[in-house]
């Protein structure tokens, strides 16, 4: 799967079969805040979402940002995979 980062929209996005899903954020200094994951209902169940996380989390990590995860399925992610733990902003 290729995610891009779309600056414009506010978004990394990945379309499969002609459907796109996004993850919403906002850009606050040195931190990108995760709000809003979403994958049409013909992709649903496909692991889509978890492998979006994933890369975008690694793209952050490599642009030295941190993130802030208000959305559901990112912290459930995050707590399931303890290793992107480093990468969260302080609170």
């Amino acid at each position: 799967m290729r995610i891009i980062d779309n600056k414009e929209q506010n978004r990394f996005e990945t379309t499969i079969d002609g459907h796109k899903a996004i993850i919403e954020y906002s850009v606050l200094p040195g931190i990108l805040s995760l709000n809003h994951t979403e994958v049409p209902k013909e992709l649903a169940g496909q692991g889509v979402a978890g492998e979006m996380t994933e890369k975008a989390l690694l793209e952050i990590e490599l642009r030295g940002l941190k993130v802030i995860p208000k959305c559901s399925f990112i912290k459930s992610y995050i707590d399931k995979h303890p290793e992107w733990k480093s990468i969260l902003a302080e609170k």
